[in-house]
């Protein structure tokens, strides 16, 4: 793995929450935890994977990022710079260093511009080139993710959805980046058409020095580009480390299941491990680890005292009580 040693994202204890209102007046009357105490960082030039069930609060913690849900507390240091505390003004011009790539990018391409004023918009409204420049860009652009020029000034529909993906990877690498959020950008996508725009997104991230926050449920997609990963469950990280390590030395009950359910060529027959019930609701979690109620090897001590995420062994975090602390550690 690359030595990274630059954060230029680092997040702190952030939490989401999204009030609960009921009745005539609307009082609130609890809390959806969608991020409850997250700490993650991103260093310059990595892919950070984020994986977990749907539900578990990873497009939330994305949106944070960005400033498209409030936080309710915590850090979120972009560049030195606390994004939470921008105002609208200053926000903007951030927005330019973090873009986001959308699970499906037909309803994020404005149907009624063509992929020119699609690439351009953003480059125009923060002057960042002229009107005269718009075609020459647009075609750097469309260059940069494998699309011909016929592209320029045709409309969303006329495109696959492999095509509609790469105009939408172009527009987020248009204003120069330093991060890019893919929300599970390629999971809309058919499998051969997956592995193109990965390769595509490795690509770019060479080229232009890109950092990566990579969101998916699917860990065999993450495992093709992630340095290293962070499994995410109702809200918390549960397990941190580098990929390698998730995908073959996992630790975590939770994570442990997810690399079963991973299908594997040639084995028929493979003793999987099934988690019982479904993800439990992020208004009333559970006490203690709030994986407890699913996990296999749970203790009395799992529903009544929360695990804190810990370096179990050398840069491999877990939040399990049940999980011993290697001696070589440190």
């Amino acid at each position: 793995m690359e030595n990274f040693n630059k954060p230029i994202l680092d997040i702190n204890n952030l939490k989401t929450y999204f009030p609960i209102r009921r009745g005539i007046l609307s009082r609130t009357v609890g809390y959806i935890r969608a991020v409850d105490g997250v700490n993650l960082e991103i260093h310059q030039g990595e892919t950070l994977g984020l994986v977990g069930e749907s539900g578990c609060g990873k497009t939330t913690l994305a949106r944070t990022i960005v400033r498209l849900d409030q936080a309710k507390s915590g850090s979120i240091l972009f560049e030195g710079n606390d994004i939470l505390t921008k105002d609208e003004k200053n926000i903007r011009l951030l927005r330019n260093k973090i873009q986001i790539i959308f699970q499906d990018p037909f309803s994020s391409l404005n149907p009624r511009m063509t992929v020119m004023d699609i690439l351009t918009e953003g480059l125009i409204e923060h002057r960042v080139i002229h009107l005269r420049q718009k075609k020459e860009e647009a075609l750097q652009l469309l260059n940069n993710v494998a699309m011909d020029a016929d592209a320029l000034h045709r409309y969303p529909h006329e495109f696959s959805g492999g095509q509609r993906q790469r105009i939408s990877i172009a527009r987020a690498i248009s204003t120069k980046p330093g991060l890019v959020i893919c929300d599970e950008a390629v999971s809309a996508l058919d499998v051969s058409i997956q592995a193109q725009v990965i390769n595509l997104l490795i690509e770019l991230r060479n080229e232009h020095k890109l950092s990566y926050l990579f969101i998916s449920h699917d860990l065999s997609i993450v495992s093709n580009i992630a340095d290293r990963t962070a499994v995410m469950y109702l809200g918390k990280i549960v397990e941190y480390a580098d990929t390698s390590t998730i995908i073959n030395k996992p630790l975590h009950p939770y994570t442990k299941a997810l690399i079963s359910a991973i299908p594997r060529a040639g084995i028929l027959k493979e003793k999987r491990t099934i988690l019982k019930g479904d993800v439990p609701s992020p208004s009333n979690p559970p006490s203690g680890c709030r994986f407890h109620p699913r996990c296999p090897i749970a203790e009395k001590r799992c529903s009544e005292e929360e695990p804190q995420l810990e370096e179990k062994n050398k840069n491999h975090f877990v939040a399990c009580h049940l999980i011993p602390t290697s001696k070589n550690s440190y």
